[in-house]
């Protein structure tokens, strides 16, 4: 049994549990005591246990289910900012885990319907077409399909494809980078994504495309970036506007 000062207990059974939860001693899926087998665990109230909770809930550990308890949630999602324009590098960088780029495609093809639409080029017309799958922990979980206009990038070396093709743009080529536009969708996963992806069961896929311009504002980059559901999250951050003189 776990003594403890009052004021400490809640944030205790926060620390306890969320460490448990990042090392992986509690899987995701898992259920966790109830309110009252933690109580008595940490010789406390429920009132205490379940803000000790709460703070796990609202921090992404835990879901609770009323009437069925509280379980673990899989904190081996993966952030992608929605607002960022952000390399798969750049983002692989921060995460710590293994990670592996492989190369299905990287060469000049006629541009297709779809993909000229959203290039606002003529159908048909060349394009630098580069498809990647990202392996993460073992298993491939993303498909990055990306085009470029050879007018921009008129070729990409195959360890750039490998590495970091943003890295190349800016450093070799001096391309300044400056926005994009995304949208986002989920969609049923096509036979494309059965091949080059691990996708167990899934049948949807979460879609992520982008439009991303120079800084003299050109067009020069189609991306369409394929994420499996179980994986991924998009975050991100919003502040409401204070009108003046009209406080809260």
């Amino acid at each position: 049994m776990v003594i403890l000062v009052n004021k400490n207990i809640y944030s205790h059974i926060y620390n306890d549990y969320s460490a448990r939860i990042q090392s992986g001693q509690l899987q995701a899926g898992k259920k966790i005591p109830s309110e009252s087998q933690l109580a008595a665990a940490y010789s406390t109230s429920r009132e205490t246990v379940r803000k000790a909770l709460q703070m796990l809930s609202e921090n992404g550990y835990i879901h609770k289910i009323k009437g069925k308890g509280s379980f673990v949630l899989d904190t081996k999602r993966l952030n992608f900012p929605v607002s960022g324009l952000i390399s798969f590098k750049e983002v692989a960088d921060q995460l710590g885990r293994s990670i592996r780029t492989i190369v299905y495609e990287n060469s000049l093809v006629p541009c297709s319907g779809s993909v000229s639409q959203r290039l606002l080029i003529r159908e048909n017309e060349p394009v630098w077409k580069v498809v990647r799958a990202r392996e993460i922990d073992g298993e491939k979980i993303i498909l990055d399909k990306d085009y470029f206009l050879p007018s921009v990038v008129p070729s990409i070396p195959a360890a750039a494809a490998e590495d970091s093709i943003y890295e190349y743009l800016e450093g070799k080529l001096h391309l300044r980078i400056s926005y994009a536009k995304k949208e986002i969708s989920v969609e049923e996963v096509t036979s494309e994504d059965r091949q080059l992806l691990d996708l167990h069961d899934y049948q949807h896929i979460v879609v992520v495309r982008n439009y991303v311009h120079l800084v003299d504002t050109q067009l020069f980059q189609y991306t369409e970036s394929r994420h499996r559901l179980d994986k991924f999250q998009f975050v991100d951050f919003a502040r409401r506007a204070q009108m003046e003189g009209n406080p809260l």
